[in-house]
Formats: structure tokens, C-alpha cells, sequence
């Protein structure tokens, strides 16, 4: 079944989780540091080939092949995704029966070097591993993934765990305002956040959302849009200025629009809308 969370081993889970605390391990909340994202090794696996380079990875267990004494896993982080050879000739018996209770949706650390499997796979040779988290619930089945869209965006954290395009657009995005920042920085703006709560919703023609403020015994409205405050502060002296802050409009909602949305709004004293138009096109391109 597509898209549908499905789990009849999580009394299995339970059981390990008791496990892993009998023999002294906690299964939440371990410190790990690592050395490395995922990405960097598969960026330039090159400069941690070399015969004495240690490696620290963590992240969730996306996939498990058990062969006898050798088990290998696919370990994601947010940067990519790496597979990891565990051998209990090298992690020694305790170590190895420990990694038999990890299950798919896991967390975990290793520390190992990086090698190349006869088939040309980059592996990173597990000579340690920690147990970060337990994951009692199942992940979507691997092959069908997670496609039904009413799941997607009412579990935004399946979405991204599932479907490695979902992570960029949202590394995507927080790059992409990070240069809005820096463009309009650049150009003499300044950063600032004006009231969400208002006596009078304005700056668009939107339905607001009402809400009440206990304190002052009196209603007030979430903004449909910051453009008020923002001109009050060019009043004030303050010649450029822009934001980038949530606005709420009590209107329709699809998998396109959303009543609680951002929005980038600047304003520069001494210029017109030509004057707009030339920053608009310069940001856009």
C-alpha cells in the first residue's frame, strides 16, 4: 500500500529497545560527533582513500543486507546517502550482536575508512558504531516510497526522509534567501521585523485571521501583509528597508497556497517604480 505507514513488527522494536537498555546502551539522546557529512565523501572520495583516513558519519538507516557474519546498510544524512559494511570479524561479537537489533528508520554513528566494493560502491568500513535512536515506527515501503500527496503534506517529515528531492527544495530555499539577504544588504537595506498582531489589517485586500489579547482585553488581527508598518519606518528615517516575515490570509488552501506564507516586502525612499523595477529585475537574475 503506497504512501501508507504500515508496521506489524512494532512489538518486535519494543522488544529491542528493552533489549538495548538491559545491556546498558540508551537508545535516545547519545552524543555523537562527526567528521564528515555524507556528501563530502561523495564529493571527493579521493582525498579519505588514503590508507590511515578515519571517518565519523551519522545518520538514519534507510536499508539493511544481512550476510551471515557481514551485514551492509544504506545510511542517509542530509546531504546524501553512503553504504556502510559492518563485519563482526572487525566490530568483535558484542559490537556486531548490537547492530543485529538496529532496524530500518534507525539512527546511528560509525567511524571507519572508505573503500570501493568490487562492484564500484563507495562503503565506508564500519571499525565502531554508537546507537543514536530507536525508530519504533515503520518507514514507507522502500520501493513504492511515499507518493500520495494528502501524506506528503500532512507528514512533511516522511516527505523528507523518503524523497531526496523534497531535501533539496528545502536546502534550496534556505540558500535562496540567504543571497535575498545578502543582495539587499549589499545595497544598503536594512533587515526588520514589524507587529503581526494589528488593530487594523492592511497593506492588501485579504480576509485576516481575528485572534484576542487577553492583556489588553481587545481584538486584533494577524497581517495579511507588512506594507503599513514598513512605510511608517521609511516616515521615521529609515530610507531602505525591507522583511522577510510570515504573513496570514483566512482565505483558500491547496497544495499551491497556504494561509500562512512569507513574504519579501522593501521599500527605498528618494525612488519610484522604475526605481523598483530595476532591483526586481537585478534580484531576480
Amino acid at each position: 500500500m503506497s504512501g501508507e505507514l504500515i508496521d506489524l513488527d512494532i512489538e518486535a522494536k519494543i522488544s529491542k529497545l528493552k533489549a538495548l537498555r538491559e545491556l546498558g546502551i540508551d537508545p535516545y539522546g547519545n552524543r555523537f560527533e562527526r567528521t564528515h557529512m555524507i556528501g563530502d565523501l561523495r564529493k571527493s572520495p579521493e582525498a579519505f582513500l588514503q590508507e590511515g583516513v578515519r571517518v565519523k558519519i551519522a545518520g538514519r538507516v534507510m536499508a539493511l543486507r544481512k550476510h551471515g557474519k557481514a551485514i551492509f546498510a544504506d545510511l542517509q544524512d542530509r546531504t546524501g546517502k553512503i553504504q556502510v559494511y559492518m563485519k563482526k570479524d572487525i566490530l568483535g561479537e558484542d559490537q556486531f550482536a548490537i547492530f543485529k537489533m538496529v532496524d530500518v528508520g534507525d539512527w546511528i554513528g560509525v567511524e571507519g575508512a572508505i573503500f570501493y566494493t568490487h562492484s564500484g560502491e563507495l562503503t565506508v568500513l564500519s571499525e565502531k558504531f554508537v546507537f543514536l535512536s530507536k525508530c519504533l515506527n515503520a518507514l514507507p515501503e522502500k520501493w513504492h516510497g511515499l507518493k500520495e500527496v494528502e501524506v506528503r503534506y500532512r507528514k512533511r517529515y516522511l516527505d523528507l526522509i523518503m524523497n531526496p528531492e523534497v531535501r533539496s527544495i528545502f536546502l534550496l530555499r534556505s540558500r535562496l534567501l540567504s543571497e535575498l539577504r545578502r543582495f539587499l544588504d549589499r545595497r544598503g537595506f536594512l533587515e526588520v521585523e514589524t507587529p503581526m498582531m494589528q488593530t487594523i489589517p492592511g497593506g492588501a485586500l485579504a480576509r485576516p485571521f481575528k485572534t484576542f489579547h487577553n492583556a489588553l482585553g481587545m481584538d486584533l488581527y494577524l497581517r495579511i501583509a507588512p506594507e503599513l508598518f514598513l512605510k511608517r519606518l521609511i516616515v521615521g528615517g529609515l530610507e531602505k528597508v525591507y522583511e522577510i516575515n510570515r504573513n496570514f490570509r483566512n482565505e483558500g488552501i491547496s497544495v499551491r497556497h497556504n494561509p500562512e506564507f512569507t513574504m519579501l516586502e522593501l521599500y527605498e525612499a528618494y525612488g519610484n517604480y522604475e526605481t523598483m523595477m530595476q532591483i526586481c529585475e537585478e534580484m531576480l537574475s
